[in-house]
């Protein structure tokens, strides 16, 4: 089993050497960067840089489907019949709205480690205990994205007909059925403007997790600035990275919003 997580790894490490756009055989510093302070290898920032563009695309890419999924249970609790499910829904999407992203960050990575440290000397362990910064990030984005969700959710639920769901009553369908038939496809084409909003905004949430020391953009940007002296040049290129994220998400948003209206007419 360890010669094929390996194996995997190793194929993954060269597609993205291949694929990468910035210093793949033909990205750009690679390209257009030799022989200067951005060019790929031991001679310039290049891959350093390259690198934080994937970490800050996997960060923001792994954080979606846990906020998503999180956001959507806490809608639902929002609408229970119960009324402790409720007010815990109403109190999380309060203090993760409330609180600055950057505090939340804090509170996770070092109080995850306080609790695990606690808990771990219970069963008698004493040792130091340090909570992987990658975790930590995705974590904390993926509480705060999901408390900004479930609000766009629950609003998209309120806008569709009770009678949407008597519909599935009267078919005879089961209540998981009704919603995965009828509800959740009106659910995606009501939200998904707002829900891609919430994604251009994580995008740039991302940068926080540099706080905590990980080589996203922005901490690799920084490096390179305090080891160069050139700010303006290298935060341009942050600038630069994050633009392009943004252009490439719309146009993603864009199609999106194109296909569900089509299958909104074609129902």
């Amino acid at each position: 089993m360890g010669g094929l997580f390996s194996a995997l790894g190793s194929l993954w490490a060269w597609l993205s050497n291949i694929f990468d756009p910035l210093c793949g055989p033909v990205g750009l510093f690679t390209l257009f960067g030799q022989n200067t302070v951005i060019a790929c290898g031991d001679t310039g920032w290049g891959d350093e840089i390259a690198g934080g563009l994937r970490v800050t695309i996997t960060v923001a890419v792994l954080t979606l489907p846990l906020g998503l999924i999180a956001g959507f249970l806490v809608a639902l609790a929002q609408q229970s019949e119960e009324r402790s499910l409720r007010l815990a829904a109403g109190v999380f999407t309060t203090i993760f709205r409330g609180l600055p992203e950057l505090l939340t960050l804090f509170i996770i990575y070092y109080g995850m480690q306080i609790l695990l440290q606690t808990a771990l000397a219970y069963v008698g362990y004493d040792g130091p205990v340090e909570i992987n910064a990658f975790v930590a990030g995705m974590i904390a984005l993926s509480i705060v994205f999901s408390a900004y969700c479930s609000e766009v959710l629950l609003s998209a639920f309120r806008a569709i007909p009770k009678g949407q769901y008597e519909a599935g009553d009267a078919l005879g369908f089961h209540r998981v059925r009704t919603m995965r038939l009828i509800i959740l496809p009106q659910l995606i084409r009501i939200s998904l403007p707002n829900l891609g909003n919430l994604w251009m905004n994580l995008l740039k949430d991302t940068s926080y997790v540099s706080i905590i020391g990980l080589a996203d953009i922005v901490r690799q940007t920084g490096l390179a600035v305090r080891s160069t002296k050139e700010p303006f040049f290298f935060y341009a290129i942050a600038c630069s990275l994050y633009l392009v994220l943004a252009i490439i998400s719309s146009a993603g948003l864009s199609y999106l919003d194109r296909w569900a209206k089509r299958a909104e007419f074609r129902r």
